[in-house]
């Protein structure tokens, strides 16, 4: 099991932060690997990504999601097994600092040796600054609709 904990802040308000974070639709514009994500339910997403060159599907379940604060999920069906929360922290009116806890457990072998040289860490510090570059570039967010529980 790979445990990830980061946070990274980012020049927005909060409200600007978690509303772009719950839209998860658009988390391939900022995440890589994430190929699609579509919402089927209140509360469940399903997620199509591309691990160590393969493609592998699965389905999120929202387990707490508190408005402007965070938003907790883990996998319920599919090729990943992972759990996690995302913090948003008020620093000042325009920065806010996301925190991401993660625990990832690998499937098969290439997912299992890839995470232990360090890449499922690597890839969630790089998907945070991605995301802050985006949100600081958008400003204000895309406008579209944030996800709910």
């Amino acid at each position: 099991m790979t445990q990830v904990e980061e946070s990274i802040e980012v020049g927005v308000p909060v409200s600007v932060a978690y509303d772009q974070w719950t839209r998860f639709e658009e988390f391939p514009m900022f995440m890589d690997g994430v190929e699609r994500v579509d919402q089927r339910a209140a509360g469940l997403t399903h997620w199509v990504v591309k691990v160590a060159g393969a493609t592998r599907e699965f389905d999120a379940q929202i387990t707490e999601q508190i408005p402007g604060e965070r938003v907790a999920w883990t996998t319920v069906a599919g090729d990943v097994h992972q759990a996690g929360v995302v913090t948003f922290h008020r620093l000042d009116d325009s920065r806010t600092k996301v925190m991401l806890q993660l625990a990832h457990a690998p499937h098969g072998l290439t997912e299992t040796v890839g995470a232990k040289l360090g890449f499922v860490h690597r890839q969630a510090i790089d998907d945070l600054r991605q995301f802050k570059t985006f949100i600081e570039s958008h400003g204000a967010g895309t406008g579209g609709q944030p996800g709910r529980n």
